[in-house]
């Protein structure tokens, strides 16, 4: 169950990923030629806001069964374990929050001043995501592509 979890949660943040470039790229677009943010917009951010849901679920329950959470003071001494017990998890929790919000707060018809709440907002929450993600090349956590 763990290792399918974790494929699962390693494979679904690249959708992620691609979705939440298209809602930066849509609403850049939208703010830049001052366009109404309409139906269409507010799908993708929902979606967008849907998949990393579904991530933090899925991280949710890899976070409980995990051995690379470690609750212990031993934990700040090792990269890895405090990583993956504190860094990572604090970090998508506040991404995901600012997509969530910026999807709750975003309704359809409204101006092109909605399209800049969340390049900004995405954009922010695409740094962070994008800085705690353990990527393979990041040699002290020991994690792969998939």
């Amino acid at each position: 169950m763990y290792n399918g979890l974790l494929h699962a949660h390693s494979g679904i943040r690249y959708l992620t990923l691609i979705l939440l470039l298209c809602v930066i790229l849509q609403s850049f677009y939208g703010w830049i030629r001052q366009r109404k943010y309409a139906g269409s917009h507010h799908v993708l951010v929902k979606l967008n806001a849907g998949f990393f849901l579904a991530q933090l679920m899925i991280g949710a329950v890899l976070y409980t069964i995990s051995s690379k959470v470690l609750f212990d003071p031993e934990m700040f001494k090792s990269t890895l374990l405090r990583f993956f017990t504190l860094e990572h998890p604090l970090m998508m929790l506040l991404a995901t929050a600012l997509i969530i919000h910026n999807a709750s707060k975003s309704k359809s018809y409204s101006n092109y001043k909605t399209h800049k709440r969340i390049f900004w907002n995405n954009l922010i929450a695409f740094i962070i995501v994008i800085a705690s993600i353990p990527w393979p090349f990041r040699e002290q956590l020991g994690t792969s592509w998939f």
